[in-house]
C-alpha cells in the first residue's frame, strides 16, 4: 500500500493493439523494430495532416482533450502571420503518481511518439523540436531514440532536437511551465495566462501536446482516418491508454477501444468486484460512485455525462475496506506540496483546502465542512496555472461521490474504517503539509487590543476581521506552519496570543473557519 508506480508497468491489451503494436515481442521497439513492426511513414502537408486529425477527432490525451486540427492550425496561422518558425514540443512529463501511460510509450515505443512529432514539425516547417521528460527512464529512452535517427541540437542541423530535463513535480507537466524551463527558465508556470499556439518557446508559435497525442497522429497517418475509425466509437474513434492503480490486484497500462465498459478494463487488473467508487482522470480528475462506475464505458464524453473524467487516462478504484475522505485527504496533502507556491490560492489556499478536509475527517463537525467549502470555493477560478482549479475540483468530487461518508464523520465523528493508503503517492520523507503539531492558536480577547500584527507573521490561520481584530482558525496548527505561529505568539504587544495543546496531535489536521463563530462554538 502507498508503493509507488513503476516507470514501466505491466501492459495489457483489449481488442488489437495500435498504440502498444510490438510490445508482445520486445522490451523497447528500437528503430529498426519500429520500422518492421509498423512500416515506413510519409510525411504530409500541414493541411493535409490538419485534415487527418480533423477526419479523425483527435483531442489532446493530456488531460484538456483540445481538439489538434485547431491547434496545428492556430500555431500555423501564427508562423505565417508572422514569418517566424514554430517551435514543436512533446510533453512527457507525466508526474502524476497515478499516471503511466506517457512514460511507458517512450520507454517502449520512443519512435512512434517521435514519428508524430517529426509529421507536425515537417508540417508546420518547423526546426526545433523538444521533448520535455523528468524521468531517468525517460530521459535515457528518448535520448537513445534520438541518436538512432541521427537527430542531435547541433546549430547547424535541419532540424534540432533535445531532450528537456525538468524536476519530477506535479506543476512541470502545465504547458507554460514547459515553454519556460525549455528556454531556460525554471519549470513553473509563469504566472500570466498566455497560448504557446501565439507564443511559446523563444516568442515562437509553439505545437505542443503530450506523447500519446503525437504516437495517436502516427498510428492515423500510417492508418488512414477510414480504418483508424473502425475501432472506438463514431465521435471517439481509436484506442484510449489507460494507467489502472489503487485497489487493483496488478497496476497496469491498458490500451482498449474507446466505448470499452469501465468494469471490464477494471476487471482486468483485479479490482474489487464492487468498488466503492473509483477516481477517473487522475489527482486532477473526478470521483465515480459505484453505481455510476458499473455503468460507464470508457470514452471522454460518457464519462463527463456521469460525473466523471478521462482526463490523463488515470483509473483508480478504491475497495470497501478504507475510508475514502481518508485517501483524499493524502492525495490533498501531496497536492498541496507540489504547489510552486507563486500565487495566493496555491500557496494559502491548497493547504488551506487539505486542512479543511483533515479538520472535517477529526470531528470538526458542520463547521469545518461549511468551512472548506468556503476554500474551494475562493480556490476554484484564481490561481496562475490549472493546479489550484484541479485540486479544487479533486476535493469537491470526494465531498460529492462520498456523501454518506462525509455525513458519517461531520455528524457521527468517523465511518469506522481506517485510511489504508491505497492510492499511490510518492514515498514520502517528511510530514505531509497537512499533519498537525498537536497545538492550535488561542485568543484572550480580555487582553487584544487589535495590532494585527499576528496576521501579517501567519496568515494561512489568522486574518484580520472587519473590525480590526483577528479571526483566528479553530483547528491545530500544521507542522509547517508552527514557527511561524510561535513567531506570531512573540510579537503580539498585548501578550493576547497563546499556543494551546489539543487533543488530536499527530493527527492530520488545518484550519478551518476563520472566524469568532469557530472560537464560540464549544470545541476546544
Amino acid at each position: 500500500m502507498n508503493a509507488p508506480l513503476p516507470d514501466v508497468p505491466e501492459v495489457r491489451v483489449v481488442g488489437l493493439p495500435q498504440l502498444t503494436a510490438g510490445f508482445d515481442l520486445v522490451e523497447r521497439l528500437d528503430l529498426a523494430m519500429h520500422l518492421e513492426v509498423h512500416g515506413p511513414l510519409e510525411p504530409m502537408a500541414g493541411e493535409r495532416l490538419a485534415a487527418l486529425a480533423d477526419d479523425v477527432l483527435l483531442r489532446g490525451r493530456g488531460g484538456a482533450g483540445f481538439p489538434f486540427a485547431r491547434k496545428l492550425r492556430a500555431v500555423a496561422r501564427a508562423a505565417i502571420g508572422r514569418g517566424i518558425r514554430p517551435v514543436v514540443v512533446v510533453n512527457g512529463s507525466e508526474d502524476e503518481p497515478a499516471c503511466r501511460k506517457d512514460t511507458v510509450l517512450i520507454n517502449r515505443a520512443p519512435h512512434l511518439v517521435l514519428d508524430g512529432a517529426l509529421l507536425a514539425a515537417e508540417a508546420l516547417g518547423a526546426r526545433t523540436l523538444v521533448i520535455g521528460v523528468t524521468r531517468d527512464s525517460t530521459e535515457a529512452a528518448m535520448t537513445t531514440a534520438l541518436a538512432e535517427r541521427g537527430l542531435t541540437n547541433r546549430r547547424n542541423a535541419a532540424l534540432r532536437a533535445r531532450v528537456q530535463r525538468n524536476p519530477h513535480r506535479m506543476v512541470t507537466g502545465e504547458a507554460s511551465a514547459l515553454v519556460r524551463s525549455a528556454e531556460g527558465g525554471p519549470a513553473l508556470p509563469p504566472g500570466r495566462k498566455a497560448r504557446a499556439s501565439d507564443a511559446g518557446v523563444g516568442g515562437a508559435p509553439t505545437l505542443l501536446s503530450n506523447a500519446e497525442t503525437f504516437a495517436q497522429l502516427a498510428v492515423a497517418a500510417r492508418m488512414g482516418p477510414a480504418r483508424y475509425r473502425h475501432t472506438g466509437l463514431r465521435d471517439e474513434p481509436g484506442t484510449v491508454l489507460l494507467t489502472l492503480s489503487g485497489s487493483v490486484a496488478r497496476p497496469m497500462v491498458v490500451e482498449a477501444p474507446a466505448g470499452v465498459p469501465l468494469r471490464y478494463v477494471l476487471r482486468l487488473a483485479g479490482a474489487p468486484p464492487l468498488p466503492q467508487g473509483v477516481l477517473t482522470g487522475g489527482y486532477h480528475g473526478r470521483w465515480l460512485g459505484a453505481t455510476a462506475a458499473h455503468a460507464a464505458i470508457v470514452s471522454r464524453a460518457a464519462l463527463e455525462s456521469l460525473g466523471g473524467a478521462l482526463g490523463a487516462g488515470a483509473v483508480l478504484p478504491i475497495g470497501p475496506e478504507t475510508c475514502p475522505l481518508g485517501e483524499a485527504l493524502r492525495v490533498a496533502n501531496w497536492l498541496a506540496a507540489e504547489s510552486s507556491g507563486q500565487c495566493g490560492p496555491c500557496r494559502l489556499g491548497l493547504p488551506a483546502a487539505a486542512a479543511g478536509l483533515a479538520d472535517l475527517l477529526t470531528g470538526g463537525g458542520p463547521t469545518a465542512l461549511e468551512a472548506l467549502r468556503e476554500v474551494l470555493s475562493a480556490v476554484r477560478g484564481r490561481g496562475a496555472c490549472k493546479h489550484p482549479d484541479g485540486t479544487a475540483s479533486f476535493v469537491e468530487s470526494t465531498l460529492a461521490a462520498f456523501a454518506d461518508d462525509v455525513a458519517a464523520h461531520v455528524l457521527r465523528g468517523g465511518c469506522g474504517r481506517r485510511t489504508r493508503g491505497v492510492l499511490p503517492l510518492p514515498t514520502a520523507g517528511a510530514p505531509a503539509p497537512g499533519t498537525t503539531s498537536g497545538e492550535r492558536l488561542a485568543v484572550d480577547w480580555t487582553l487584544c487590543e487589535g495590532h494585527g500584527l499576528c496576521a501579517d507573521v501567519v496568515p494561512e490561520l489568522i486574518r484580520l476581521g472587519p473590525d480590526g481584530f483577528p479571526a483566528v482558525a479553530d483547528a491545530s496548527v500544521p507542522l509547517q506552519l508552527r514557527g511561524r505561529a510561535q513567531r506570531a505568539v512573540r510579537r503580539c504587544p498585548a501578550l493576547a496570543l497563546r499556543l494551546e495543546r489539543t487533543a488530536s496531535a499527530g493527527r492530520p489536521a488545518l484550519p478551518g473557519p476563520l472566524g469568532r463563530k469557530a472560537l464560540d462554538s464549544g470545541r476546544s
